[in-house]
């Protein structure tokens, strides 16, 4: 990828990784969009690093946006007194770990289906269905993130594992199980936020090295794309937080009728 390219799919990736309407998605369709030329080897050995790397520019975005959340985290394990923080970080690790192993046992299969622009496009109409059904199903939530108990932390984190398959969102479907626990709209997007740093993270971990025998180049352009993206990132997270705060009913409406119309139109194109 050249460097444009890098830009415009960083600028995507840093609004697309927060908001409920799959990064990974458009990761796969932004090609499509633009007409790109991308080789079938860069595609299926590489684009998944690369965009990786854009990932990580997310998590440090996050990190850096909900850095009280994570000092506090880090004082609770010394001191008995911050039981909510203690708490709060249990449930965040709790609710990591299922992400983690499906991640681990269907990374395969993952690539195997990463390049499908119409795969993409169908489970992202679906994708729509979930955000908008998901919500509109539930009552208005009441509890924060501390009063979820470990159960609903483990199914909220098997629900962002449906981000494994390109078209669902995983910030969109955490959020949607943290409505079905219970919680505001504003404490299941902090918790969708803070569950996606850790497995960010990780992903880089295992994914990353793969650059170093990519073509020339293109670990100093996702370096830069990492870097746009977090910025961008920020941004979405902090407009996020204050569109949530705002709206306990129908806040994921308009992503939904993105996913179908965006969803739709790919497929007719494709």
């Amino acid at each position: 990828m050249d460097l444009l390219q890098t830009l415009i799919i960083s600028i995507i990736q840093g609004i697309t990784e927060l908001f409920p309407i799959s990064s990974v998605a458009h990761a796969v369709l932004t090609p499509f969009a633009f007409g790109w030329d991308l080789s079938p080897e860069f595609l299926k050995e590489h684009f998944l690093p690369f965009v990786v790397m854009l990932h990580l520019g997310t998590a440090v975005a996050l990190f850096v946006f909900f850095w009280r959340d994570w000092l506090d985290f880090l004082m609770s394990l010394f001191d008995s007194r911050a039981v909510t923080a203690r708490r709060t970080l249990m449930l965040v690790i709790v609710g990591t770990i299922p992400a983690a192993i499906i991640g681990l046992v269907f990374e395969k299969l993952l690539k195997g289906i990463f390049s499908s622009v119409t795969s993409a496009a169908f489970f992202l109409l679906l994708n729509g269905v979930l955000l908008y059904a998901g919500e509109k199903l539930q009552r208005r939530g009441t509890k924060e993130v501390q009063e979820l108990s470990f159960t609903q932390a483990v199914l909220v984190g098997l629900a962002q594992s449906l981000a494994l398959v390109p078209g669902f969102s995983r910030s969109g479907a955490s959020m949607v199980a943290g409505f079905w626990a219970g919680l505001t709209h504003e404490a299941a997007a902090r918790f969708s936020f803070l569950l996606a740093t850790p497995i960010i993270l990780g992903a880089s971990v295992l994914e990353l090295p793969k650059l170093a025998h990519a073509p020339a180049g293109t670990m100093g352009n996702a370096t830069i794309g990492g870097l746009v993206a977090g910025v961008i990132a920020f941004l979405s997270v902090w407009a996020l937080m204050i569109w949530f705060r705002r709206h306990e009913v129908n806040a994921m409406r308009p992503f939904a009728i993105y996913c179908w119309l965006v969803g739709a139109l790919v497929l007719a194109l494709a």
